[in-house]
């Protein structure tokens, strides 16, 4: 799963969002502490759903502060 971290809730709630009308899976979730962001939710989808959520946070833009995946246990970003 990929994690999409935001600055703000109303930015996340609004992805949320649309990542649901282009029928993609996601999950809100806790932002982890390790990635540091000004809003304490985050967004987890699956890794083949990447160039779609790009492409949604482009076209309708949506201000993220990074996509990230685990690595050996620790959030390195994507983008």
């Amino acid at each position: 799963m990929a994690l999409m971290a935001f600055d703000s809730t109303q930015q996340a709630l609004r992805a949320e969002m649309l990542l649901e009308y282009a029928d993609i899976e996601n999950d809100m979730c806790p932002t982890p502490k390790e990635i540091t962001a000004g809003c304490a939710l985050s967004l987890e989808f699956p890794n083949e759903a990447l160039e779609k959520v790009k492409e949604i946070v482009k076209n309708e833009r949506v201000e993220i502060r990074g996509i990230y995946f685990k690595l050996d246990g620790k959030y390195v970003t994507m983008d």
